[in-house]
């Protein structure tokens, strides 16, 4: 609770600031663009999260949105699919590459880096060679389709809420239900914290870690979608690029440890939204878009140090609490 408050800390001093020195970042706007991103990446970084909290890593995310992004304008434009179809189908691709992750790293004992690694390179020359390295998109003719992305619930004043915080937000309630709720979120959080000992508790290590990296790709490949809706023209080359570390930045920022075992919904969609941020205060500040990476680099560096420092005070004080009972 204490690091979610944290980062929900820095997120207000962050808008208050770039506010005050840029008082159009605070604009109906401005701001109804800046949610609506932040919701694409918080759809991804709940599904790495879930990775994340059993000690895994899952590099493929973002060819994986790429791919998703290209065939589904591939299917419907060119094959004539039909769009309930074409979703049906890349949602089913999405759920197959978090099966075939999820198979490599318990059944043949792969490392997640590796195999998410692997995939990275994969997807991305799949969705290069399946469209022929052309842009895809879906032209003029389905304006209606791309109302499941584009749509905006107005509010009084000049501010819409973008539909696709309304997903995120749907996905954000069944994520931490299934987390906190569910016995199969408890059996994440215990394979993240101790692998052999939840083995040895009688829990099927290998099932719920195939489970996390078949969400983790479902989850990604409706973002996929979303933003393929929204885009509306997809370079499998570059499609999604850097889209994983969003992803995981956004998560570890939340919360989440990379050695597993820690976790929260509400801290990854926190994290995921501060990114965002970031990058509109970046340009709305003037700051060269060259800094990007070094502003959120650094803003991820500065948050595991401050977990890590946080960490280490709480254990010498209770390594310290210990000495004087035992001394008393």
């Amino acid at each position: 609770m204490k690091r979610i408050l944290g980062i929900l800390g820095i997120l207000v001093a962050v808008m208050v600031v770039t506010g005050i020195l840029q008082p159009a970042f605070l604009s109906g706007y401005n701001l109804s663009n800046v949610t609506q991103l932040s919701a694409y990446f918080a759809i991804l970084s709940i599904g790495v999260m879930f990775v994340i909290i059993t000690g895994g890593i899952d590099l493929s995310i973002g060819p994986v949105v790429g791919l998703v992004g290209c065939l589904l304008p591939l299917l419907i434009v060119k094959y004539g699919f039909h769009p309930a179809l074409a979703i049906a189908f890349v949602m089913g691709v999405a759920a197959l590459i978090g099966t075939t992750h999820g198979l490599l790293i318990t059944k043949a004992k792969l490392q997640p880096f590796v195999v998410t690694l692997c995939g990275w390179l994969i997807y991305r020359g799949l969705a290069r060679w399946i469209t022929g390295d052309a842009n895809q998109g879906f032209g003029n003719s389905f304006n209606g389709l791309l109302e499941i992305s584009r749509k905006k619930i107005p509010l009084p004043g000049d501010y819409q809420v973008p539909i696709p915080v309304v997903y995120m937000l749907i996905i954000a309630v069944l994520a931490a239900i299934f987390l906190n709720k569910t016995v199969w979120g408890r059996y994440l959080y215990a394979i993240g914290r101790n692998e052999q000992a939840a083995h040895f508790s009688g829990i099927n290590t290998d099932r719920i870690k195939l489970m996390a990296y078949v969400l983790c790709s479902t989850i990604a490949g409706f973002g996929g979608v979303l933003l393929a809706f929204d885009l509306n023209s997809m370079q499998p080359s570059s499609h999604g690029n850097t889209y994983e570390l969003y992803a995981i930045a956004a998560a570890v920022l939340g919360g989440c440890s990379l050695r597993g075992g820690e976790g929260s919904v509400a801290g990854v969609v926190i994290g995921a939204v501060l990114l965002r941020v970031l990058y509109s205060a970046n340009n709305m500040l003037g700051i060269p878009s060259t800094l990007e990476y070094v502003t959120i680099g650094t803003v991820l560096l500065a948050g595991v140090l401050a977990d890590e420092g946080v960490k280490w005070y709480s254990q010498r004080r209770k390594l310290i609490q210990s000495a004087k009972k035992v001394a008393a």
